[in-house]
Order: C-alpha cells, then sequence, then structure tokens
C-alpha cells in the first residue's frame, strides 16, 4: 500500500454500470483521500442511465463520467483492483491487492434491481473504506 494516497481501480466489463457506480462511491466516500480509477475490458457506449439515476438519489453524480478502456497502465499503478466480472480480461501483476466482487449487472434492469446493486456496492466499498484505514465520510 502508498503512504500516501491509495489508488483503487475498479473493472468490469463495459465500465458503465457497477464499476461506475463503486467509482462515485470512492470518490465520495473518501472525500478525495483515496485515488479512484474505473476502466471496462470491453467499455460501454455510455454509463448506465438507470445507474445515474439510483446514484443520483443519493446525491451522487456520474452522469458526466465515460466509459474507459482498461489499460496496463491503470492496473500498474494501482494499489487495489477491484474487479466485478471481468474474468480473465484483467491483467494481472504481482504485488497488488486483487479483489474480486460478484455483483449482479445492472445491465437492462429496471430501476429496483439497480438499487439492490447500488446499495451492495456501497457496503462493499465501506469495507474497503475500513480495510485501507481510510475514514469514510457521511454521504
Amino acid at each position: 500500500m502508498s503512504v500516501s494516497r491509495p489508488t483503487v481501480l475498479f473493472v468490469c466489463v463495459h465500465n458503465a454500470g457497477r464499476s461506475q457506480m463503486a467509482a462515485g462511491f470512492l470518490r465520495e466516500l473518501s472525500a478525495g483521500s483515496v485515488e479512484v480509477l474505473s476502466a471496462g475490458s470491453m467499455p460501454g457506449d455510455q454509463v448506465n442511465p438507470v445507474a445515474v439515476e439510483a446514484m443520483a438519489e443519493l446525491g451522487i453524480d456520474i452522469a458526466g463520467e465515460q466509459p474507459k478502456k482498461l489499460s496496463e497502465d491503470a492496473v500498474r499503478v494501482s494499489d487495489v483492483v477491484i474487479t466485478m466480472g471481468c474474468g480473465d480480461e484483467c491483467p494481472f501483476f504481482p504485488g497488488k491487492r486483487y479483489e474480486d466482487w460478484e455483483l449482479t449487472d445492472p445491465a437492462g434492469q429496471g430501476l429496483d434491481v439497480v438499487r439492490e446493486v447500488r446499495d451492495e456496492v456501497r457496503a462493499r466499498v465501506e469495507k474497503l473504506l475500513a480495510s485501507l484505514d481510510v475514514p469514510a465520510t457521511e454521504g
């Protein structure tokens, strides 16, 4: 772990739902104490509008985010890599902390399902912050 600000990378296939929600929560709850990256193995055209709506309900705006292509550089600079269903597409570097979060893919789901995914993502982000010894802000 880096002594100053840890870097966390969230990776899913399209970088349009789960990873964007996780990045939004981590940015918000860490209040800048964590460098946050997100990417996808096959990025979509836009962030899932239902995910944007679900996050907006909690006052977190991810509408301006754009899905990004996963690069080896993003993995290389990260202290923690959280994968969400990208399987073997994720590059592996020794010495990195990897976690795989099994979460329902919100693609094509209604708001009720996406809210459940959002709430599960938030709980996991809060646990991640605790494991990094970064206090979560209220939000």
